[in-house]
């Protein structure tokens, strides 16, 4: 999330990601641990999720959220479509969570197709109030290679609608974002300087345009097939916003299997900020998002990565798998990388729901100057 409210969306994801549990007579035909039937039997099943979060930029902390998995009609007739593609059941997920730096949310987030997985449509509202470190910005004092320490407290939502182009992987749609919050910092310079340029209270309004291709096998966990994503968001006081820019990004992930064994991921990431106000609040600008590199610690106007992922099944529950990745970003388009961040690291995945193809599992990442453990679902990437 790329908007001055977007932390405690961030926060949210980091909240609806990693997912464990334990518990007792939970099992397939095989004698494995396995939560399909336990959430597919009821309609409305419901399981408490214990939220682990190790950020760096937040610290260490927890919570807990509650995950409803909801089987729509379509997914209970056909779990899968002609193409041969899993459709992804409804989700739901309320919760919150806390970290130790004294950065807290409460939100919650719905997921639902229709139509044969025709129409995707998702949503997300929440509460935060995040500490957290800025390394650059529109202000005298964050562009000196030392983080400002600075305090965002407000609420916020979005939501997203996709509609399938006739029976192709393509989809186009929209998306919707607002947030109202109050900006801080503890340097009293700073803080002074951030209330006179945005104000005690300042709200974020955008709309965007979105364009989808997906051939991707599984909404959980791919093994192959291709996924592309294109949003522009224009953010302006029309809408009720206190700010004006406008935010490209592109999101490209591919996965092709290598034998019946291991699974080769690329994935790549470019984001431009323009047409721009001339003082911005300092979550605005576009982040390096890589596992093993803080949050909001490298910041500029036009951001780029690429990753690439190697798994190997071991068994039929359980899945190794190692990453590297490199980040740029820059004030001008062509100096993209003339300074570049890498970050590796590996992890493992277990198969926890194998209905939906759901998995769980720990990646721990390392960079030049961090290292952190993440508990994730999914791939990761």
């Amino acid at each position: 999330m790329k908007s001055p409210a977007g932390s405690w969306v961030a926060l949210l994801i980091l909240g609806l990601q990693p997912l464990s549990a334990s518990a007792a007579g939970l099992a397939d035909d095989t004698g494995q641990f396995d939560m399909s039937d336990d959430l597919s039997d009821n309609r409305y099943g419901f399981l408490p999720v214990p939220v682990v979060i190790t950020e760096p930029a937040v610290g260490y902390g927890g919570g807990v959220v509650g995950l409803f998995l909801h089987d729509s009609p379509d997914s209970l007739a056909a779990k899968s479509r002609h193409d041969g593609r899993t459709i992804p059941p409804a989700m739901t997920a309320f919760g919150g969570g806390a970290t130790q730096n004294g950065t807290w949310f409460v939100g919650g987030g719905h997921r639902h197709t229709w139509n044969n997985d025709g129409i995707r449509y998702l949503a997300a509202l929440g509460y935060a109030d995040i500490n957290l470190d800025i390394y650059s910005g529109d202000i005298s004092g964050f562009d000196r290679g030392k983080g400002v320490s600075t305090q965002t407290k407000g609420y916020g939502g979005m939501q997203k609608l996709l509609f399938r182009v006739a029976d192709t992987p393509f989809f186009v749609g929209g998306s919707q974002f607002y947030a109202s919050m109050e900006i801080s910092a503890d340097n009293p310079f700073i803080n002074r300087a951030l209330q006179r340029v945005l104000g005690e209270k300042s709200a974020t309004s955008g709309v965007g345009l979105l364009m989808e291709y997906d051939t991707t096998d599984n909404f959980f966990y791919p093994r192959r097939g291709l996924s592309v994503t294109g949003e522009y968001q224009f953010y302006t006081s029309f809408l009720g916003g206190d700010y004006r820019y406008n935010l490209l990004t592109l999101n490209g992930k591919y996965f092709h299997p290598l034998g019946n064994d291991f699974t080769l991921a690329l994935a790549g990431n470019y984001q431009s900020l323009s047409h721009q106000s001339s003082h911005l609040p300092p979550m605005a600008r576009p982040y390096i998002q890589l596992r093993g590199i803080s949050r909001y610690r490298y910041q500029a106007d036009y951001v780029s990565t690429v990753q690439t992922q190697l798994e190997w099944q071991m068994t039929p529950r359980w899945t190794l798998q190692g990453f590297v990745g490199a980040g740029s970003a820059s004030k001008e388009q062509e100096d993209l990388y003339q300074q570049t961040e890498v970050a590796w690291g590996g992890g493992f995945r277990y198969l926890v729901a194998r209905q939906f193809g759901l998995h769980t599992g720990v990646d721990i990442a390392f960079s030049d100057n961090e290292q952190a453990l993440y508990f994730n679902v999914g791939a990761g990437l």
